[in-house]
């Protein structure tokens, strides 16, 4: 969340900011808010001086009448003290509550939009092959190959769950092997991170964890949920947590299962692989001093374009307009794929990096110690290496064959075993 002096001090700025994000948010109360807890703050102090003041007093020779005197006024102060907690307690709740519905403030160069057809391509990496055959979809191509089964997996898990087959299964984890190995190249901390996180490392990371618009799956009774993405887990690892400066930047990269609801997601580009409920997925996701973090964005985002060149897949760069951010984020790049099957050929996106600045690193209160001795609240940024439904999508649409095979990017044959896929039927 946004320090909310900040959010006093440059109230319009922030009021400005949530319009061009395209988001609902009340400035105005989390402004009251926090001048109603820091009176009630200035009004315990004096009330807790106050009742120090009464008690050296009753520690000095008194006669029975002040000393009575002074008891009566130390209960007064008590019950004044007791109903100001309480008070405040309930303030602080409120303001925490408003502060998290305001979003991150942005880039001054993110463009300014509501869609994502209003983002601006700033990069072009390859050239979208022309087919002298009318090229097919994944999953057409899927079924064919009999690699993957959408019917099986939703008669049996329901809509957006599906089974991978036979060679999909081996360019899956070649997928994840591949991602794996350039992070270790790039000396990233590699994890496989648990699958569940808690709701309070949601809410911290900018995840709703309930509510119609959640895009999570709740374990009831249990405060804990399924992970959208291991950004989750890797960003909750050092909650509350004060990180030697010297250490800093951090460079995570966690490979998890990923579930998510997908509320309200429909339509054409929802179909096959591209929007599921369930997923694998390398995850980047970095640690680091305010002053590192816009190279470090750069650092992963070009990470993001060596996995795809090194795929072959023909790629471009957006930078996500204001209207198009999460709330978490400052700025963020998208990378999308040519897809040959999407509507006849159009880019999709494949991976993301967003700056969170020190947003996420509030919420979860993890700070580093500078060189002036001060505590200061790290920035946090997070990148994917691979996804790998999208990814394998990419894959099988790009170098699908006339004759109904796939080929398998070189990159990704040691890990395969084999170099093309072929039709079964």
């Amino acid at each position: 969340m946004l320090d909310y002096k900040y959010i006093k001090e440059n109230k319009e700025a922030v009021k400005q900011n949530v319009i061009n994000r395209n988001m609902t948010a009340d400035v105005d109360k989390v402004v009251e808010l926090f001048d109603t807890k820091n009176a009630l703050v200035t009004k315990l102090q004096s009330l807790q001086l106050k009742r120090n003041e009464n008690s050296n007093q009753m520690k000095q020779k008194l006669d029975n009448e002040k000393r009575q005197e002074l008891i009566e006024s130390g209960k007064l102060i008590k019950t004044e003290i007791a109903k100001i907690e309480d008070e405040l307690k309930t303030i602080e709740v409120d303001l925490e509550e408003a502060a998290r519905q305001i979003p991150n403030m942005v880039h001054p160069k993110a463009p300014i939009g509501k869609l994502d057809t209003e983002n601006l391509e700033v990069k072009k990496v390859g050239t979208p092959r022309k087919f002298d055959f009318e090229p097919k979809d994944h999953v057409q191509l899927g079924e064919e190959l009999d690699i993957l089964d959408f019917d099986r997996g939703t008669k049996v898990s329901g809509p957006k769950f599906y089974y991978l087959k036979n060679e999909a299964v081996f360019l899956e984890q070649a997928l994840i092997m591949y991602a794996l190995n350039i992070l270790r190249k790039h000396n990233f901390n590699l994890f496989i991170t648990p699958d569940v996180a808690k709701e309070e490392i949601l809410k911290g990371i900018g995840f709703n964890p309930r509510g119609k618009e959640s895009n999570v799956y709740t374990i009831e009774e249990e405060g804990t949920c399924l992970v959208a993405t291991a950004e989750i887990t890797l960003g909750g690892y050092h909650k509350d947590e004060i990180i030697e400066k010297a250490k800093l930047p951090l460079f995570y990269g966690g490979l998890s299962h990923c579930f998510r609801r997908e509320a309200g997601a429909a339509g054409q580009f929802s179909k096959g692989l591209y929007r599921v409920h369930q997923f694998d997925k390398v995850e980047m996701f970095a640690y680091s001093t305010p002053e590192q973090s816009d190279e470090i964005h750069e650092k992963l985002r070009l990470i993001e374009e060596e996995i795809f060149t090194g795929l072959g897949i023909p790629f471009h760069i957006v930078d996500t307009c204001r209207g198009d951010l999460g709330a978490p984020a400052y700025r963020k790049w998208d990378l999308e794929a040519w897809m040959p099957g999407r509507n006849g050929g159009e880019y999709g996106e494949v991976t993301s990096t967003s700056n969170c600045t020190d947003y996420q690193a509030r919420r979860l209160n993890i700070k580093y110690k500078d060189d002036d001795g001060k505590n200061k609240y790290v920035h946090t940024l997070n990148g994917t290496a691979v996804a790998v439904g999208r990814a394998m999508l990419s894959i099988l649409e790009n170098y699908q064959n006339a004759d109904g095979s796939v080929s398998i990017p070189e990159a990704l044959i040691p890990y395969c075993g084999f170099d093309v896929i072929k039709p079964k039927k």
